[in-house]
């Protein structure tokens, strides 16, 4: 299991930097949301299942929406 936590992190960790490296706003987008998404799978692994839930939910879900939202509204949808 430790293995599989490492990999998460690794891989939460890779897309933090991504997020920081992308010039194109949606890679930035689905990066933010791997992450959100890893930190969902930590809190499932150390037995918090309803925060998992609601950080998958709001932290992945309703933050990448209203973000994605966001860059609609801006013009800065399109991918170049």
């Amino acid at each position: 299991m430790e293995v599989v936590v490492l990999i998460v992190v690794i891989v939460m960790l890779l897309s933090a930097v991504a997020v920081m490296l992308f010039k194109d706003f949606l890679a930035a987008l689905a990066a933010m949301t791997v992450v959100s998404l890893g930190l969902s799978f930590l809190f499932v692994v150390v037995r918090a299942p309803d925060v998992a839930m609601t950080e998958a939910a709001i932290g992945a879900g309703l933050s990448s929406l209203l973000f994605a939202l966001a860059l609609r509204r801006l013009g800065l949808w399109r991918s170049q």
